[in-house]
């Protein structure tokens, strides 16, 4: 598989506090979800021990811990790989994100202050900057700013963390999907109308310009993936 022969860049933060096996742990996870460690790359722990400069044991603590969480799937005499996501598993994921979305827009419709609009067309701006220079990092990170900055003007902290925990698992795929559009500039446009909506306290319109824009994304990965 091409994806074995793939060096490995992994390290440690030396400047936390947490034990070591949660950060070896968080490495790794951190490297599969960034698309660091590729879909179907496989998991090698001498290699990975060897890389962050630790003993096998928290590496292979940490696999057994990914593969709970799916990330990683096991195979009988082979060893560990990083579990591809399917279309199925990406449809589930959209559906339930699509329906979340939709809410944060129409509770950020009516609870949003000025200073909430002015972050969201802030990053909205970077946003669009970035996809003009074609820049794939600027357009993720402000694209999950801008999201981040609709989740806090709701107010719903536990909405907050269930959104918090499904972005982590879509961020595979926001990388892949982002990686493979040549052209950026159709991107451009697509957060207007969410935020219009959320400045005018429109909340039924804000959760339907929401809900329709992770429909159009979840197209595009979809068609990405496949």
């Amino acid at each position: 598989m091409e994806a074995e022969k793939e060096k490995i860049k992994l390290t440690l933060d030396v400047s936390s506090c947490k034990p070591l096996r949660e950060i070896v742990f968080e490495t790794i996870r951190n490297a599969i979800i960034n698309g660091d460690l590729k879909p179907g790359q496989r998991l090698m722990e001498v290699q990975l021990a060897e890389q962050l400069g630790v003993s096998r044991t928290p590496v292979r603590e940490s696999i057994r811990k990914l593969e709970l969480e799916g990330l990683v799937k096991m195979v009988p005499r082979k060893g560990a790989y990083v579990t591809p996501m399917s279309i199925d598993d990406l449809r589930d994921m959209m559906e339930i994100r699509r329906a979340l979305e939709a809410l944060s827009a129409e509770l950020a419709a009516k609870n949003a202050t000025e200073e909430d609009v002015k972050k969201l067309e802030e990053s909205n701006r970077g946003f669009e900057e970035s996809a003009l220079k074609n820049d794939e990092e600027g357009i993720i990170n402000y694209d999950i700013a801008f999201h981040e900055a609709i989740y806090r003007a709701t107010g719903n902290e536990r909405l907050i963390q269930m959104i918090n925990s499904l972005r982590e698992q879509m961020q595979r795929v926001r990388v892949e999907y982002v990686h493979h559009i040549e052209d950026k500039t159709p991107l451009i446009g697509q957060h207007q109308k969410i935020i219009d909506n959320i400045a005018n306290h429109r909340c039924s319109e804000a959760s339907e310009a929401a809900g329709a824009h992770i429909q159009i994304t979840e197209k595009d990965m979809v068609a990405v993936l496949e």
